[in-house]
């Protein structure tokens, strides 16, 4: 039983953050979605819509937006809902804010650069007294914002949290699945993103679909191994966070990620396809760098990952590095 309505606080007022706050919202909770963003905040007091991260999407008037963070802190429920690198930097401007027994929802996906810290890692190591959880799934967020069926998977390892988690978010068109399997969630949802670099990369290439397909299932088996190293279950990534991320990121050019490997594949430097992008952040191109040194941390073999990290970060050719992979020993599937 609930004792609805939750208040939902949400910080990050990109496309991600906007579409969880319109979630919340529909599933009846009070929504204060917060941004330091002008141009965001301009938006959506003015014409209730992003147009700077979400364009067209109608953002309901009882969803408030405050660059005040300690009015967002006063929720139920913290969504943080930033790219990566600015996790630890929000963690510690919230950590006086925040009541001890409030949920933190963790809605990034990645590795942190230098630490090699998990998104729970970096808010646990801060945030010590709060219950971390961690959103991570299919969810294209403008698909997700216009109330189409969307499921994802929520892991906390403190259950006494979960009800609070599931029906202050969760509804009919957005459905959570719960575990408390916190590694293998955050492994999934952020190695996904390099394996759709590489399969976008196939094919900008002109390598075509079976060895899209290869090098989905092949990734599939290298993140498996990673998250098993660091504690995760291999159940998990056989789930929404896991073989259900990497199917929609590595099968549909919406993906930032798999579009970005396409432009590679076509010759376009990573620089130039970044200032390209301006705003967006293509999560892959951070993660491509900390999978690898991660699993050199903890000696995974990760071949499709090691040659998207060489790609990307020493310009190493792409037809080397594909005849490398094609050149490796047969082995046991």
């Amino acid at each position: 039983m609930t004792n609805k309505p939750y208040s939902v606080g949400v910080i990050g007022g990109g496309a991600w953050g906007t579409a969880l706050a319109i979630i919340a919202n529909r599933a009846g909770s009070k929504v204060t979605l917060g941004t330091r963003n002008a141009n965001v905040l301009e938006f959506i007091r003015d014409r209730r819509s992003n147009d700077v991260y979400l364009p067209g999407i109608f953002i309901d008037p009882h969803i408030e937006v405050s660059d005040d963070l300690a009015t967002v802190c006063r929720s139920d429920v913290l969504i943080i809902a930033v790219p990566s690198h600015c996790l630890r930097s929000v963690c510690i401007t919230v950590s006086d804010m925040l009541d001890k027994c409030v949920p933190v929802v963790l809605a990034s996906k990645g590795i942190e650069r230098g630490s090699l810290m998990l998104m729970s890692e970096v808010a646990q190591a801060i945030l010590s007294g709060n219950p971390v959880a961690v959103l991570s799934g299919p969810n294209f967020a403008d698909e997700a914002a216009k109330g189409l069926p969307t499921a994802t998977t929520i892991a906390c390892q403190h259950e006494e949290s979960w009800d609070t988690l599931i029906y202050g978010i969760g509804g009919k068109l957005f459905r959570p699945y719960m575990t408390t399997d916190l590694i293998g969630t955050q492994l999934g949802g952020a190695a996904k993103n390099v394996i759709a670099i590489a399969c976008g990369i196939a094919i900008g290439c002109g390598m075509g679909e079976n060895a899209r397909a290869a090098l989905v299932t092949r990734g599939f088996a290298e993140i498996a191994r990673l998250a098993q190293a660091k504690g995760g279950k291999y159940e998990t990534l056989m789930g929404l966070s896991g073989i259900g991320d990497l199917m929609l990121t590595c099968g549909s050019t919406k993906s930032r990620n798999m579009s970005f490997g396409v432009s590679i594949g076509k010759g376009v430097t990573k620089e130039d396809i970044l200032i390209a992008r301006g705003r967006g952040v293509t999560e892959g191109v951070i993660a491509a760098e900390s999978v690898y040194k991660l699993a050199t941390k903890h000696q995974v073999e990760m071949p499709i990952c090691e040659a998207v990290y060489r790609i990307l970060y020493e310009d190493a050719r792409i037809d080397k590095v594909i005849t490398h992979l094609l050149e490796r020993p047969f082995i046991k599937e």
